[in-house]
């Protein structure tokens, strides 16, 4: 019986890149890697069984492949379309879960504050939306139109008066300009705040160092050991930072870190020395800058407005502390707390540079009218927003 010759291959060089990079990647699927294989030494003239033996595969795959190839081009190298079984669930059935997913649980009288996926697959079926329902499945099909239920975000809306004149202050400091006239070499900014709450946690069992394929082991059960509060001053230009530890916040701590920072050169002798501060208790109003200036003549405190103490740079210092010094909190007592944050601060102070702040008041002017474009197209979330 005779043998059907076979199929002639040639290539186009775009072909042929495009078989050579699938051939040879490392990211092709390996099915796709052995056909591109196959065409390609089919186009080199060899005979179906040597191909067969080089590629590892049967004489008749050979033949198929080459022979889709040769009628439909490089699109006949794709697998099929194929039925599968029928679907368990109908499209009316995913959209319905999904509608679900997008409502807030207390609105569908659920007491639940966040979907999870195991709670939406047993309401699911307690609506009889579908008879059965796995939390698996739920996920498949949420992640198809990328909703998370379980997270959440939060944002508020700016509700201080005049808000930009009193945020562009702070930024406009931080290049080293005030009121729009140049700072001079005098001149310096401060800026302060507390981070409050510092906890020393005994730990029961000593901490193990990492290893060899193990992370660092910290015990979970702990002994209080009181809590203070670190007050610091970071000088956004030279980058130093002067700190201080209290049993408590307050006017008078404030103040005697507002001493320590205004009583030593170059501060002392400054023209001016800007305090950016935000609108804590400690150092609040009219009566905190009129107080500042009654003891430091040459001192100017410049508030950030309420819910923008993001705009006050210390809160990256502090966020530097609470990664590098605070956690694990695993403190013996308060004493090895201070201790640690005084030889930090000297640690820091040998090699800091200046942050790279890079919010102007000309993201200022954007990030406001971002806000006033969905204040009018949510003009309910705002008048809420005010009321509270």
């Amino acid at each position: 019986m005779p043998v059907a010759a076979a199929c002639p291959i040639s290539l186009t060089a775009s072909q042929r890149h495009r078989l050579k990079k699938a051939a040879w990647g490392h990211k092709t699927p390996h099915q796709s890697r052995i056909r591109a294989r196959i065409v390609l030494l089919a186009a080199q003239g060899q005979a179906n069984a040597r191909i067969a033996r080089e590629t590892g595969v049967h004489l008749d795959t050979v033949r198929a492949w080459r022979r889709r190839f040769a009628e439909q081009g490089l699109p006949g190298l794709t697998d099929r379309k194929r039925p599968g079984r029928p679907a368990s669930f109908t499209t009316l059935q995913t959209a319905q879960v999904k509608a679900l997913a997008c409502q807030l649980p207390a609105e569908t009288g659920t007491p639940l504050s966040r979907w999870s996926c195991p709670e939406l697959a047993r309401e699911a079926v307690a609506r009889r939306i579908v008879p059965t329902l796995s939390a698996s499945t739920v996920r498949r099909w949420l992640t198809r139109d990328a909703i998370k239920p379980w997270q959440h975000r939060s944002w508020i809306f700016i509700t201080a008066p005049d808000f930009r004149r009193k945020a562009e202050r702070v930024p406009d400091l931080y290049v080293r300009t005030f009121n729009g006239t140049p700072l001079g070499a005098d001149e310096y900014v401060i800026s302060a705040d507390e981070k409050t709450s510092i906890q020393a946690r005994c730990r029961c069992h000593p901490t193990l160092a990492p290893g060899q394929a193990r992370a660092m082991r910290v015990n979970h059960t702990y002994g209080r050991g009181g809590a203070l509060a670190y007050l610091a001053a970071y000088d956004v230009h030279r980058a130093k930072v002067f700190g201080r530890t209290e049993a408590r916040t307050g006017i008078d701590p404030f103040m005697a870190l507002v001493t320590q920072v205004m009583s030593q050169e170059p501060y002392a002798s400054a023209k001016r020395v800007f305090w950016v501060v935000d609108n804590g208790s400690s150092h609040r109003g009219k009566a905190a800058a009129d107080r500042l200036t009654a003891a430091f003549p040459n001192a100017v405190l410049v508030h950030t407005p309420v819910h923008a103490s993001w705009l006050n740079q210390v809160e990256i210092f502090f966020s530097v502390v609470q990664r590098k010094v605070v956690s694990p909190n695993d403190f013996t007592d308060l004493a090895q707390v201070g201790d640690r944050l005084r030889v930090f601060e000297d640690r820091y102070n040998a090699t800091a540079q200046p942050f790279q702040w890079k919010f102007t008041t000309s993201d200022l002017d954007d990030l406001l009218a971002r806000l006033d474009r969905h204040t009018a197209d949510h003009p309910e979330e705002s008048s809420v927003a005010l009321a509270a």
